[in-house]
């Protein structure tokens, strides 16, 4: 028996295999799994065209052996096998896949589409070296009379020699390395920790895999006492949910599966499970969470779905497939199309993953659409926890999303209950040009603002706009079909007839030098005061005029770096129908100065602004009071 050597540029590859490609070391046991499920396929595969050979896929299985005291952990398989050469062929020279090159010698042969090729780069073997210093691989070809060991401790090379071994198939032995200051080992030859990694990476691998569990029992003798247990356990669940038809999944199975795989103690409020086929095909099962996770708005929450490559778990947050209005879906994709990098730790390039992100997007909207259609309370319930999410989605990309995303926002109405844009514009009356909102902290207190007032009195409805973001999108969205957007808290915005603003226009002049007067007064705080009759019953009111609304300035002002120099351009209106207006007329000096700064404040308090001094205003209306 001779050592023979690696090729030179094999030895680095080995070296980068073992220090660089992969991320953790925990990997090794996925990707020696996915060699023995290859093995078992082709057998398989094999076995529709051979009756002599017995592959029923019952009898197939992977098994998982430790031994503590020699500190090996031992991977067996019932596959194809291997010869000598071809021993030679797949670990002697590395990056070669013999997985790769059977999917393409079968190509279109009948049964080839059951057959799921992992493996496809010929590297991972070689992670095994991450945890082992020593690999023996046993293995016996089909219809072959002899076995062979090849054996290696790393980059100084290999031997290959004949040896007995009863059955067909591959047989892997690892060697676990002793533990280090910086890296433990021990640990992988725990069963707990086995059949955590299985779980993990390997619990949809489509043959049982195999392990001795020890688990502790009543004795039978001794009541109250337990006993050790040693018995065979299936480790993985085999059968992804997500490839099963709709038609045989109950809603208890999604919502266990939910539950299990994402940690929520609730059953979702959706489940969206999609076959996609034609650019990219693949399985997507999501789900949208009942409750927003604790860390959802928090820096160290992580977007993604998982993504599995043919059952096997490739990465655990693929944060790629989600943008960032749909962060809170929760679930995974399954394709065998994705085209991936040496480790399959991640992929080579982003082609099909846009492509498949693309259809998750638009699957997502479309099922977001059907459940506003047809379950009105349901879709309230979600957009009460995530239609921010969804608002800010409009608002973020200068917009770029806002024509998927406009038709599924929800505002609070002066109508009663939510109004979509649709709905708002189908009720809107022949005279009404633009669509109405207000902004303010709660719907309840939006309706007792003079303009919101003023404005139902005339007969049209008001959109309440609570979030922080509502405007910002609004503005971003511009117009709904055709209809432009006015906030009655503008300048602007003046619902009067002709008749009415010539009236008004002729007041405002009448009550030039006394309007001028009380801008004065307030100094720097407000761009101009007028008479108005937009304010119903109200005696005064705040609007502003230019770009940005009051809304806006406090949204501005709140965020971190604020800029000082972003302020609303305040106007004080003064009801011109008002027994406030003919006092004004009356007042002059300490009176006047009194007043003035009374009716600014209230209107501050009324538009939800703070007061710069309450103990002058609370002075200064006692003092009229005595």
């Amino acid at each position: 028996m001779r050592k023979k050597q690696f090729k030179a540029e094999s030895k680095k590859l080995l070296d980068m295999m073992i220090n660089s490609i992969y991320t953790h070391k925990e990997i090794f046991l996925r990707e020696l799994i996915s060699n023995a499920s290859d093995a078992t396929d082709k057998l398989y595969f094999k076995s529709l065209t051979d009756s002599s050979i017995n592959a029923s896929k019952d009898d197939l299985k992977i098994r998982i052996e430790l031994d503590k005291g020699e500190r090996t952990i031992t991977i067996s398989d019932c596959g194809i096998g291997m010869s000598a050469e071809e021993l030679e062929q797949n670990l002697g020279t590395i990056a070669k896949s013999d997985s790769l090159n059977f999917k393409k010698e079968n190509e279109g042969a009948e049964g080839i589409e059951d057959v799921e090729v992992i493996g496809q780069f010929g590297v991972g073997f070689y992670s095994s070296f991450m945890v082992a210093d020593r690999v023996e691989v046993i293995s016996k070809a089909l219809g072959a009379d002899t076995a062979n060991r090849w054996v290696s401790s790393g980059a100084d090379g290999y031997t290959i020699e004949p040896c007995e071994k009863e059955t067909r198939g591959t047989t892997i032995i690892l060697h676990i390395k002793e533990n280090t200051e910086n890296d433990s080992f021990d640990e992988y030859l725990e069963q707990y920790k086995i059949q955590e990694l299985v779980k993990k990476y390997s619990d949809y691998i489509r043959y049982p895999i195999v392990m001795e569990m020890t688990s502790q029992v009543p004795d039978p003798d001794n009541e109250g006492e337990y006993i050790s247990e040693v018995n065979d356990e299936i480790l993985n669940s085999m059968v992804p949910l997500w490839r099963k038809s709709k038609s045989e999944i109950k809603e208890e199975e999604y919502n266990d599966f939910y539950k299990q795989k994402f940690f929520d103690y609730n059953d979702p409020a959706l489940v969206i499970h999609s076959k996609t086929e034609g650019q990219a095909t693949f399985d997507a099962l999501m789900f949208i969470p009942k409750n927003a996770p604790m860390d959802f708005y928090s820096k160290d929450y992580e977007k993604g779905l998982q993504l599995y490559s043919n059952g096997v778990l490739i990465m655990d947050k693929c944060g790629d497939l989600l943008p960032d209005y749909f962060s809170f879906v929760k679930g995974l994709v399954d394709s065998a199309d994705l085209s991936l990098n040496i480790s399959r730790e991640i992929l080579q390039h982003d082609h099909q993953l846009k492509i498949i992100a693309k259809a998750i997007d638009k699957k997502i909207k479309s099922e977001l659409s059907k459940l506003l259609k047809n379950n009105r309370e349901k879709y309230e319930e979600f957009f009460k926890v995530f239609g921010v999410q969804l608002k800010w989605g409009v608002y973020a990309d200068y917009g770029m999303n806002k024509d998927g995303l406009k038709d599924l926002m929800i505002f609070k109405s002066s109508n009663g209950g939510f109004a979509t844009l649709k709905e708002y514009v189908s009720r809107m009356a022949d005279s009404q040009e633009k669509i109405y909102y207000a902004c303010g902290e709660s719907a309840d207190k939006i309706a007792l603002l003079p303009q919101c007032e003023a404005v139902k009195e005339k007969g049209f409805e008001v959109l309440y706009f609570t979030d922080d973001v509502d405007e910002f999108a609004i503005q971003m969205l511009m117009e709904y079909e055709g209809k432009q957007f006015a906030n009655i808290l503008k300048d602007d915005v003046d619902l009067s007839t002709d008749a009415e603003k010539e009236a008004e226009k002729k007041k405002n002049e009448d009550a030039k030098e006394l309007l001028d007067k009380m801008k004065e007064i307030l100094g720097g705080e407000v761009s101009s005061v007028k008479l108005t009759n937009n304010l119903g019953s109200h005696a005064v009111s705040l609007s502003a005029e230019g770009y940005v609304s009051l809304e806006m300035a406090r949204v501005l002002s709140q965020m971190p770096g604020a800029n000082e120099g972003v302020k609303a351009q305040l106007v004080l209106e003064i009801n011109s129908s008002h027994p406030i207006a003919e006092k004004l007329k009356e007042a002059d000096g300490e009176t006047l100065e009194k007043y003035t700064k009374i009716l600014y404040n209230q209107a501050r308090l009324i538009a939800g602004l703070s007061v710069d001094n309450p103990t002058e205003l609370a002075d200064s209306i006692v003092s009229l009071m005595v």
